[in-house]
């Protein structure tokens, strides 16, 4: 017994170890690890089915299929183009494009596709270069250097995302801007819907699968040697005629400026001239009122003074009426007197004799006296002056 025990400890050691070299020999059959920007299809080696991880981490592999997508992964396109007025060029660029992550749209690509080779080449490429090249008979060579340039980024982008554009083609006739000639040429139009929306002639081939684009760009759109002469003729062309326009309106503005500056002026020499006018008026009106204050005053002074007159003349009558004037006849009379007294001393010559021959009544005075009587008693008469003493 002790001998089998040893032999069947033998067959498990020799099996453990087998399968211990099994494992170790197969280890990267069994077990896949996926990263957090990847999805990983593991195809059963049994039934066959297919198994989607979008999430990361170690999965169980089973010695299945696998084959990794990524997530978001970006497409760098140079595509050649060719616009309505027969221009050519080469329009370089990017996208983003993303995978989606429901198992029935990753089923459907990885059985039509199979590989990320496959999707960017056979798929992704295909619609984009498709949608590049749709674009470029809706513009003209210089409209995509110019005026349309956004335009086409946007047209490109809009087809890539919801399908390429039903378009109808008719030839107009248009002159050159460098020769002036007249020449024919066909002009691509997007059809429009009933609600005013560009009709598609397919479906969105991205979108049916899911994927998603984004952060287009146009980094670059090299034109042939003769498009981009013409181009440059054409922006010098446009560049003149800007300029002449520019001077033309600068030219009309600088003369309405110069007829505003000259109506400023104008209007400010007139108002200068109103202004010292008005002050003119101003003092004039103040002089006249100032005279005419005077005047007033003048008149009121000169009321004043007649009535100041006319009251001290009252004053004064009244008080020779009073005193019958007392007071200047009896200055009049001194002063008369003093006046004839004087007048005689100084007299060399005897105004009367010295001798008189009388009647000897005694009643008479010598000459000089009974002269001074006389002339006392007429002034004494003509002042109305009574010059006898009251007895």
């Amino acid at each position: 017994m002790e001998g089998v025990q040893k032999v069947r400890n033998a067959i498990f050691a020799v099996v453990g170890a087998a399968v211990l070299l099994f494992c170790l020999a197969f280890a990267g059959k069994l077990f896949q690890n996926v990263d957090a920007d990847e999805i990983a299809c593991i195809q059963s080696p049994i039934s066959g089915k297919l198994n989607w991880h979008t999430s990361a981490g170690v999965k169980w592999q089973g010695f299945g299929k696998v084959t990794t997508y990524s997530k978001l992964d970006t497409y760098e396109f140079q595509v050649p183009v060719r616009f309505n007025d027969g221009g050519h060029g080469t329009i370089v660029g990017s996208l983003n494009y993303e995978a989606p992550l429901a198992p029935e749209m990753l089923t459907q690509i990885h059985m039509k596709y199979g590989s990320q080779e496959a999707i960017q080449k056979q798929l992704v490429e295909t619609v984009t270069n498709k949608c590049v090249y749709m674009t470029g008979p809706l513009m003209s060579s210089k409209e995509s250097y110019a005026e349309k340039r956004t335009s086409l980024i946007f047209y490109i982008e809009d087809q890539i995302q919801n399908g390429v554009y039903k378009t109808t083609q008719k030839d107009v006739k248009t002159r050159d801007p460098i020769t002036g000639n007249e020449k024919t040429v066909a002009v691509v139009e997007i059809v429009k819907d009933e609600k005013g929306l560009p009709s598609r002639q397919e479906d969105a081939v991205l979108s049916g699968y899911g994927i998603n684009t984004s952060n287009f760009a146009v980094t670059k759109l090299d034109y042939e040697d003769a498009v981009e002469k013409q181009i440059q003729q054409q922006q010098e062309l446009t560049m003149k005629v800007q300029t002449a326009v520019a001077s033309s309106k600068e030219a009309e503005q600088r003369a309405i400026t110069v007829a505003k500056e000259g109506e400023a002026n104008a209007a400010a020499a007139k108002w200068a001239q109103e202004v010292e006018k008005a002050k003119a008026v101003t003092l004039a009106q103040q002089q006249f009122e100032v005279a005419t204050l005077e005047a007033k005053a003048a008149e009121q002074k000169k009321r004043a003074e007649i009535l100041l007159g006319e009251g001290e003349a009252t004053r004064k009558r009244l008080v020779m009426q009073a005193d019958g004037a007392l007071e200047k006849k009896l200055a009049a009379y001194v002063e008369t007197q003093k006046n004839w007294a004087d007048a005689m001393a100084r007299m060399t010559q005897p105004v009367v004799p010295g001798v008189s021959m009388g009647s000897g009544d005694g009643k008479g005075g010598n000459g000089v006296t009974q002269m001074m009587e006389i002339l006392a008693a007429k002034a004494a008469r003509d002042l109305q002056v009574d010059i006898k003493a009251a007895k």
